[in-house]
């Protein structure tokens, strides 16, 4: 059967038991944790009869310790080492300077946008640890509602329990191959797009719908020769010429700098965007990291995120 430390052993007698440990001395020992020496001497008495046996050979003025001493001070040690650092954890929960944040974010925004807020998060916060979950909005606002995550960063979706905040507009461009029919072109019109094949996202994406919105509205269906739930992988199938593609323009910055896809404006066509927010629970009492994170956020974006 295990054994379980008595219950009447205080954190008084084991912080007791370590000064007169370091110092050899229970009168230095009453000095260091400004206490009297008869108190310091029956807080280690006290501890030895819980412990059911002495820790400390009396040598007139100074004492050394036994061999059970010897044995227990790196326990004793560690349990207030443990207890310090669980007290500094909580102070930094309070402050924002320590604990855990989990953050639910769509797909693309976790790949191509938090990155950016993550690396100003971590360089003002380096002591707070940050899991990332991703999902579809709907997904990551039930993380938030289950408090499974205390943020979250998708297309807004407005629920009592929530507070949602647009931050931003997610464009969706037209990129083709350096090969492709299009790349000199600079425009088309959405009857050529409607012509070509096109790589789409799966139906479950939001990007799906808006992509047939844009066809709709001229009376026509795009050819589809693809459809995937990656846009690193549709990327990748655009650059081999397999198709020609509408995707998020922040997730193509990189490849249209190096000239790996070309960006080509569509003529006669609104932009096709979606709003990006940020949601977490309505009311809440906010604990330290996700204040300073919902404080960043704001800053960022030069957004009011109340709590």
């Amino acid at each position: 059967m295990a054994h379980v430390l008595n219950p009447h052993v205080e954190l008084a007698q084991i912080e007791a038991f370590i000064a007169a440990a370091d110092s050899g001395s229970f009168s230095r020992a009453a000095e260091l944790l400004n206490v009297a020496q008869p108190s310091l001497s029956n807080r280690i008495q006290t501890l030895e009869r819980e412990v059911g046996q002495p820790l400390f050979e009396r040598m007139g003025r100074g004492v050394r310790l036994t061999d059970a001493g010897r044995a227990f001070l790196p326990y004793a040690q560690r349990v207030m080492r443990t207890l310090g650092d669980g007290l500094t954890l909580l102070r930094g929960t309070r402050d924002g300077s320590a604990g855990r944040l989990t953050i639910g974010t769509a797909p693309a925004v976790g790949t191509y946008v938090l990155p950016r807020i993550l690396k100003v998060f971590n360089d003002h916060y380096p002591g707070i640890d940050v899991v990332v979950r991703t999902g579809h909005s709907d997904e990551i606002l039930d993380l938030v509602l289950t408090d499974d995550a205390q943020v979250a960063i998708g297309r807004p979706i407005h629920h009592p329990e929530a507070r949602t905040v647009t931050l931003y507009q997610d464009e969706l461009v037209l990129v083709v191959s350096s090969n492709h029919r299009f790349a000199k072109r600079g425009v088309v019109r959405v009857d050529e797009l409607a012509e070509d094949s096109l790589i789409l996202f799966d139906r479950d994406s939001g990007y799906y719908g808006m992509i047939l919105g844009l066809f709709r509205d001229v009376g026509m269906m795009p050819a589809q020769r693809m459809q995937l739930d990656s846009i690193e992988a549709t990327k990748k199938m655009v650059e081999a010429n397999l198709g020609i593609a509408l995707i998020p323009e922040v997730s193509v910055e990189r490849e249209i700098r190096l000239g790996t896809l070309h960006k080509i404006h569509v003529e006669a066509s609104e932009p096709v965007t979606r709003d990006i927010g940020i949601m977490y629970r309505r009311n809440k009492t906010q604990p330290g990291p996700m204040a300073a994170f919902l404080e960043l956020v704001g800053e960022m974006y030069t957004r009011e995120l109340p709590p």
